[in-house]
Protein backbone atom coordinates (compact mmCIF):
# COMPACT_ATOMS: atom_id res chain seq x y z
CA UNK A 1 0.00 0.00 0.00
CA UNK A 2 2.98 2.37 1.12
CA UNK A 3 4.81 1.56 -2.49
CA UNK A 4 2.11 2.02 -4.32
CA UNK A 5 0.92 5.37 -2.93
CA UNK A 6 4.46 6.24 -3.19
CA UNK A 7 4.09 5.61 -7.27
CA UNK A 8 1.40 8.03 -7.40
CA UNK A 9 2.42 10.81 -5.54
CA UNK A 10 5.94 10.48 -7.57
CA UNK A 11 4.14 10.44 -10.47
CA UNK A 12 1.93 13.14 -10.28
CA UNK A 13 4.31 15.65 -8.64
CA UNK A 14 6.54 16.27 -11.68
CA UNK A 15 3.78 17.10 -13.96
CA UNK A 16 2.11 19.16 -11.60
CA UNK A 17 5.43 21.08 -11.32
CA UNK A 18 5.47 21.01 -15.22
CA UNK A 19 2.35 22.35 -15.08
CA UNK A 20 2.85 25.37 -12.49
CA UNK A 21 6.06 26.34 -14.28
CA UNK A 22 4.45 26.91 -17.67
CA UNK A 23 1.69 28.53 -16.07
CA UNK A 24 4.53 31.22 -14.20
CA UNK A 25 6.34 31.12 -17.17
CA UNK A 26 4.29 33.50 -18.24
CA UNK A 27 2.42 34.99 -15.88
CA UNK A 28 5.38 35.79 -13.39
CA UNK A 29 4.04 34.97 -10.47
CA UNK A 30 4.24 37.69 -7.40
CA UNK A 31 3.24 37.98 -3.76
CA UNK A 32 1.26 34.85 -2.26
CA UNK A 33 1.63 33.55 -6.23
CA UNK A 34 5.16 32.77 -5.17
CA UNK A 35 3.99 30.48 -2.20
CA UNK A 36 2.59 28.22 -4.64
CA UNK A 37 6.01 28.23 -6.94
CA UNK A 38 8.02 27.27 -3.78
CA UNK A 39 5.69 24.44 -2.84
CA UNK A 40 6.06 22.35 -6.72
CA UNK A 41 9.34 23.41 -6.64
CA UNK A 42 9.51 20.85 -3.11
CA UNK A 43 7.70 18.35 -4.26
CA UNK A 44 9.19 18.40 -7.65
CA UNK A 45 12.76 17.97 -5.68
CA UNK A 46 11.63 15.20 -3.43
CA UNK A 47 10.22 13.14 -6.58
CA UNK A 48 13.15 13.33 -8.08
CA UNK A 49 14.93 11.71 -5.73
CA UNK A 50 12.44 8.85 -5.46
CA UNK A 51 12.92 8.70 -9.19
CA UNK A 52 16.49 8.89 -8.86
CA UNK A 53 16.66 6.22 -6.86
CA UNK A 54 14.71 3.85 -8.75
CA UNK A 55 17.23 4.49 -11.38
CA UNK A 56 20.22 3.84 -9.26
CA UNK A 57 18.90 0.85 -7.98
CA UNK A 58 18.54 -0.93 -11.90
CA UNK A 59 21.94 0.11 -13.02
CA UNK A 60 23.64 0.06 -10.13
CA UNK A 61 26.90 1.86 -8.26
CA UNK A 62 28.58 3.79 -10.15
CA UNK A 63 26.07 4.25 -12.76
CA UNK A 64 23.38 5.24 -10.43
CA UNK A 65 25.44 8.08 -8.86
CA UNK A 66 26.60 9.41 -12.06
CA UNK A 67 22.67 9.67 -13.76
CA UNK A 68 21.64 12.03 -11.15
CA UNK A 69 24.73 14.27 -11.03
CA UNK A 70 25.06 14.40 -14.56
CA UNK A 71 21.15 15.27 -15.13
CA UNK A 72 21.15 17.85 -12.44
CA UNK A 73 24.14 19.14 -14.20
CA UNK A 74 23.07 19.90 -17.62
CA UNK A 75 20.09 21.13 -16.66
CA UNK A 76 21.92 23.85 -13.75
CA UNK A 77 24.10 24.82 -16.73
CA UNK A 78 20.96 25.79 -18.97
CA UNK A 79 19.72 27.49 -16.01
CA UNK A 80 23.12 29.96 -15.37
CA UNK A 81 23.31 30.60 -19.59
CA UNK A 82 19.48 32.19 -19.47
CA UNK A 83 20.55 33.93 -16.36
CA UNK A 84 23.24 35.57 -17.70
CA UNK A 85 21.65 36.08 -21.29
CA UNK A 86 18.87 38.17 -19.55
CA UNK A 87 21.02 39.60 -16.52
CA UNK A 88 23.67 41.92 -18.89
CA UNK A 89 26.40 43.14 -17.13
CA UNK A 90 25.33 42.23 -13.85
CA UNK A 91 25.24 38.55 -14.29
CA UNK A 92 29.22 38.59 -15.02
CA UNK A 93 30.32 36.76 -11.83
CA UNK A 94 26.75 34.21 -11.82
CA UNK A 95 29.09 31.61 -13.59
CA UNK A 96 31.93 31.72 -11.15
CA UNK A 97 29.55 32.49 -8.15
CA UNK A 98 27.25 29.42 -9.05
CA UNK A 99 29.78 27.11 -9.40
CA UNK A 100 31.91 27.87 -6.54
CA UNK A 101 28.89 27.46 -4.73
CA UNK A 102 28.14 23.99 -6.05
CA UNK A 103 31.93 22.97 -5.13
CA UNK A 104 31.31 23.92 -1.73
CA UNK A 105 28.11 22.61 -1.11
CA UNK A 106 28.91 19.02 -2.65
CA UNK A 107 32.31 18.81 -1.21
CA UNK A 108 31.85 20.03 2.12
CA UNK A 109 28.22 19.92 2.74
CA UNK A 110 27.00 16.76 0.93
CA UNK A 111 30.35 15.17 1.61
CA UNK A 112 30.72 16.23 5.47
CA UNK A 113 26.74 15.27 5.54
CA UNK A 114 26.97 11.78 4.10
CA UNK A 115 29.91 11.03 6.42
CA UNK A 116 28.15 12.26 9.57
CA UNK A 117 25.15 10.08 9.24
CA UNK A 118 27.45 7.17 7.91
CA UNK A 119 29.14 7.63 10.98
CA UNK A 120 26.67 8.11 13.33
CA UNK A 121 24.61 4.85 11.71
CA UNK A 122 27.82 2.64 11.98
CA UNK A 123 30.25 4.49 14.27
CA UNK A 124 32.80 4.79 10.92
CA UNK A 125 31.78 5.45 7.71
CA UNK A 126 34.10 3.34 5.38
CA UNK A 127 34.28 3.84 1.68
CA UNK A 128 36.66 3.24 -1.13
CA UNK A 129 40.28 5.49 -0.62
CA UNK A 130 41.48 4.71 -4.17
CA UNK A 131 38.25 6.02 -6.02
CA UNK A 132 37.28 8.50 -3.92
CA UNK A 133 40.77 9.86 -3.95
CA UNK A 134 40.90 10.06 -7.81
CA UNK A 135 37.78 11.69 -7.75
CA UNK A 136 38.46 14.29 -5.08
CA UNK A 137 42.14 15.25 -7.67
CA UNK A 138 40.13 15.49 -10.38
CA UNK A 139 37.75 18.07 -8.35
CA UNK A 140 40.63 20.15 -7.42
CA UNK A 141 42.44 19.85 -10.79
CA UNK A 142 39.15 21.23 -12.44
CA UNK A 143 38.65 24.09 -9.54
CA UNK A 144 41.93 25.32 -9.78
CA UNK A 145 42.10 25.31 -13.64
CA UNK A 146 38.89 27.06 -14.30
CA UNK A 147 38.41 29.41 -10.78
CA UNK A 148 41.64 30.22 -9.89
CA UNK A 149 44.35 30.71 -12.27
CA UNK A 150 41.80 33.49 -13.97
CA UNK A 151 42.73 35.51 -10.93
CA UNK A 152 46.62 35.45 -12.45
CA UNK A 153 46.58 35.72 -15.86
CA UNK A 154 47.73 38.89 -17.17
CA UNK A 155 46.40 38.43 -20.84
CA UNK A 156 43.28 40.49 -19.95
CA UNK A 157 42.44 43.37 -16.94
CA UNK A 158 40.41 41.60 -14.01
CA UNK A 159 40.29 37.89 -13.09
CA UNK A 160 38.91 36.87 -16.59
CA UNK A 161 40.62 34.61 -19.18
CA UNK A 162 41.43 35.45 -22.64
CA UNK A 163 39.45 33.89 -25.55
CA UNK A 164 42.24 31.33 -25.99
CA UNK A 165 42.74 30.87 -22.26
CA UNK A 166 38.84 30.01 -21.57
CA UNK A 167 39.06 27.73 -25.21
CA UNK A 168 42.22 25.46 -23.41
CA UNK A 169 40.34 25.79 -20.04
CA UNK A 170 36.81 24.65 -21.77
CA UNK A 171 38.34 21.21 -24.08
CA UNK A 172 40.58 20.58 -20.77
CA UNK A 173 37.78 20.22 -18.06
CA UNK A 174 36.19 18.32 -20.79
CA UNK A 175 38.38 16.01 -21.95
CA UNK A 176 39.47 16.04 -17.87
CA UNK A 177 35.89 15.07 -16.94
CA UNK A 178 35.20 12.18 -20.03
CA UNK A 179 38.69 10.60 -18.79
CA UNK A 180 37.43 10.09 -15.22
CA UNK A 181 33.67 9.00 -16.09
CA UNK A 182 35.43 6.21 -18.39
CA UNK A 183 37.79 5.21 -15.45
CA UNK A 184 34.63 5.23 -13.55
CA UNK A 185 32.46 3.41 -15.43
CA UNK A 186 34.76 0.80 -18.19
CA UNK A 187 38.76 0.89 -16.71
CA UNK A 188 38.18 0.73 -12.61
CA UNK A 189 34.71 0.65 -11.80
CA UNK A 190 35.62 -1.50 -8.77
CA UNK A 191 37.16 1.50 -7.27
CA UNK A 192 34.07 3.33 -7.13
CA UNK A 193 32.34 0.49 -5.20
CA UNK A 194 31.56 0.14 -1.71
CA UNK A 195 34.93 -1.93 0.03
CA UNK A 196 32.50 -4.09 2.48
CA UNK A 197 29.59 -6.14 0.97
CA UNK A 198 27.23 -4.63 4.21
CA UNK A 199 27.89 -1.29 2.81
CA UNK A 200 25.10 -1.85 -0.18
CA UNK A 201 22.83 -1.24 2.90
CA UNK A 202 18.65 -2.66 3.22
CA UNK A 203 17.56 -2.57 0.14
CA UNK A 204 17.37 -6.41 -0.92
CA UNK A 205 14.96 -6.43 -2.85
CA UNK A 206 14.41 -6.91 -6.46
CA UNK A 207 15.65 -4.56 -9.38
CA UNK A 208 12.83 -2.37 -10.81
CA UNK A 209 12.05 -3.51 -14.27
CA UNK A 210 12.93 -1.95 -17.14
CA UNK A 211 9.45 -0.39 -17.93
CA UNK A 212 9.60 1.10 -14.49
CA UNK A 213 13.15 2.16 -14.37
CA UNK A 214 12.56 3.98 -18.20
CA UNK A 215 9.47 5.74 -16.24
CA UNK A 216 11.37 7.12 -13.95
CA UNK A 217 14.10 8.14 -15.53
CA UNK A 218 11.53 10.42 -18.18
CA UNK A 219 9.98 11.33 -14.36
CA UNK A 220 13.55 12.72 -13.07
CA UNK A 221 14.08 14.44 -15.97
CA UNK A 222 10.73 16.36 -15.41
CA UNK A 223 10.86 16.78 -12.02
CA UNK A 224 14.70 18.48 -12.67
CA UNK A 225 13.62 20.36 -15.28
CA UNK A 226 11.12 21.44 -12.97
CA UNK A 227 13.64 22.14 -9.97
CA UNK A 228 15.38 24.46 -12.21
CA UNK A 229 12.87 26.01 -14.07
CA UNK A 230 10.68 27.39 -10.73
CA UNK A 231 14.16 28.44 -8.99
CA UNK A 232 14.21 30.19 -11.63
CA UNK A 233 10.79 31.41 -11.67
CA UNK A 234 11.51 32.40 -7.62
CA UNK A 235 15.23 33.98 -8.31
CA UNK A 236 13.72 37.68 -8.69
CA UNK A 237 12.05 36.99 -5.11
CA UNK A 238 15.40 35.65 -4.14
CA UNK A 239 17.84 38.74 -5.73
CA UNK A 240 14.84 41.20 -3.89
CA UNK A 241 15.35 39.60 -0.87
CA UNK A 242 19.07 39.80 -0.93
CA UNK A 243 18.97 43.39 -1.74
CA UNK A 244 16.85 44.28 0.90
CA UNK A 245 18.65 42.20 3.43
CA UNK A 246 22.13 44.29 2.18
CA UNK A 247 23.68 41.26 1.09
CA UNK A 248 26.14 40.93 -1.64
CA UNK A 249 24.86 39.98 -5.10
CA UNK A 250 27.08 36.40 -4.77
CA UNK A 251 24.56 34.85 -2.68
CA UNK A 252 22.19 34.81 -5.41
CA UNK A 253 24.62 32.14 -6.78
CA UNK A 254 24.65 30.08 -3.90
CA UNK A 255 20.67 30.15 -3.08
CA UNK A 256 20.33 28.93 -6.32
CA UNK A 257 22.94 26.48 -6.33
CA UNK A 258 21.50 25.22 -2.84
CA UNK A 259 18.26 24.85 -4.34
CA UNK A 260 19.40 23.10 -8.05
CA UNK A 261 21.57 20.90 -5.76
CA UNK A 262 18.58 19.93 -3.26
CA UNK A 263 17.87 16.49 -4.70
CA UNK A 264 21.39 15.00 -4.82
CA UNK A 265 21.78 16.19 -1.54
CA UNK A 266 18.36 14.23 -0.36
CA UNK A 267 19.59 11.43 -2.19
CA UNK A 268 23.26 11.31 -0.53
CA UNK A 269 21.73 11.57 2.75
CA UNK A 270 19.23 8.90 1.96
CA UNK A 271 22.12 6.27 0.86
CA UNK A 272 24.64 6.96 3.83
CA UNK A 273 21.47 6.23 6.14
CA UNK A 274 21.06 2.68 4.18
CA UNK A 275 24.64 2.44 4.79
CA UNK A 276 25.29 3.20 1.31
CA UNK A 277 28.40 5.63 2.04
CA UNK A 278 30.56 5.05 -1.03
CA UNK A 279 27.21 5.86 -3.12
CA UNK A 280 26.74 8.82 -1.40
CA UNK A 281 30.49 10.35 -1.68
CA UNK A 282 30.35 9.12 -6.00
CA UNK A 283 27.44 11.39 -5.89
CA UNK A 284 29.28 14.45 -4.30
CA UNK A 285 32.20 14.72 -5.75
CA UNK A 286 30.65 13.39 -9.14
CA UNK A 287 28.43 16.18 -9.24
CA UNK A 288 31.43 18.58 -8.11
CA UNK A 289 32.85 17.41 -11.27
CA UNK A 290 30.38 17.89 -13.43
CA UNK A 291 29.30 21.63 -12.26
CA UNK A 292 33.22 22.26 -13.48
CA UNK A 293 33.52 20.08 -16.40
CA UNK A 294 30.35 20.90 -18.18
CA UNK A 295 29.62 24.46 -16.94
CA UNK A 296 32.89 26.03 -17.87
CA UNK A 297 32.48 24.18 -22.00
CA UNK A 298 29.10 25.37 -22.37
CA UNK A 299 29.93 29.02 -21.11
CA UNK A 300 33.24 29.29 -23.72
CA UNK A 301 30.69 27.89 -26.04
CA UNK A 302 27.98 30.25 -25.09
CA UNK A 303 30.33 33.31 -25.46
CA UNK A 304 29.80 33.15 -29.35
CA UNK A 305 26.37 34.88 -29.18
CA UNK A 306 26.23 36.08 -25.18
CA UNK A 307 28.39 39.71 -25.19
CA UNK A 308 28.52 39.71 -21.14
CA UNK A 309 31.43 39.87 -19.63
CA UNK A 310 32.89 36.98 -17.82
CA UNK A 311 34.46 36.87 -14.45
CA UNK A 312 35.72 33.23 -13.32
CA UNK A 313 38.51 34.11 -10.62
CA UNK A 314 37.65 33.94 -7.31
CA UNK A 315 38.61 36.25 -4.77
CA UNK A 316 41.07 35.75 -1.31
CA UNK A 317 38.67 34.58 0.81
CA UNK A 318 37.32 32.26 -1.90
CA UNK A 319 40.59 30.90 -2.66
CA UNK A 320 41.47 30.10 0.98
CA UNK A 321 38.42 27.51 1.29
CA UNK A 322 38.79 26.17 -1.81
CA UNK A 323 42.24 25.37 -0.81
CA UNK A 324 41.34 24.26 2.81
CA UNK A 325 39.07 21.92 1.36
CA UNK A 326 41.24 20.10 -0.73
CA UNK A 327 43.49 19.74 2.10
CA UNK A 328 41.06 19.03 4.66
CA UNK A 329 39.28 16.50 1.97
CA UNK A 330 43.06 15.04 1.41
CA UNK A 331 43.45 13.79 4.68
CA UNK A 332 39.46 12.47 5.09
CA UNK A 333 39.66 10.54 2.32
CA UNK A 334 43.22 8.97 2.88
CA UNK A 335 42.48 6.46 5.34
CA UNK A 336 39.42 5.28 3.89
CA UNK A 337 37.43 5.89 6.76
CA UNK A 338 36.19 8.41 8.75
CA UNK A 339 34.36 8.96 11.91
CA UNK A 340 32.13 11.95 13.07
CA UNK A 341 35.00 14.46 13.78
CA UNK A 342 35.69 14.53 9.94
CA UNK A 343 32.45 14.62 8.76
CA UNK A 344 31.89 17.74 11.24
CA UNK A 345 34.66 19.39 10.22
CA UNK A 346 33.31 19.48 6.01
CA UNK A 347 30.22 20.97 7.77
CA UNK A 348 31.77 23.69 9.28
CA UNK A 349 33.95 24.46 6.27
CA UNK A 350 30.78 24.55 4.45
CA UNK A 351 29.17 26.55 7.01
CA UNK A 352 32.25 28.95 6.84
CA UNK A 353 31.14 29.47 3.44
CA UNK A 354 27.81 30.58 3.69
CA UNK A 355 28.94 32.63 6.32
CA UNK A 356 31.69 34.65 4.29
CA UNK A 357 29.43 34.39 1.38
CA UNK A 358 26.78 36.54 3.15
CA UNK A 359 29.04 38.53 5.61
CA UNK A 360 32.99 39.06 3.57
Amino acid sequence: MTRLLTRHWTTAVPLLAAVVLAIAWFTHPAGPAVIVVVLALVGAVLSAVQHAEVVAHRVGEPFGSLVLAVAVTVIEVGLILTLMASGGDDASSLARDTVFAAVMITCNGIFGLSLLVGAVRRGVAVFNAEGTGAALATVATLATLSLVLPTFTTSKPGPEFSGSQLAFAAVASLLLYGLFVTVQTIRHPDDFLPVEDNDAGDESHEPPSVRSTLLSLALLLVALVGVVGLAKMVSPSIENGVHAAGLPRSVVGVVIAMLVLLPETLAAVRAARRGRVQASLNLALGSAMASIGLTIPAIALSTIWISTPLTLGLGATQMVLLALTVVVGVLTVVPGRATLLQGGVHLVLFASFVFMAVSP
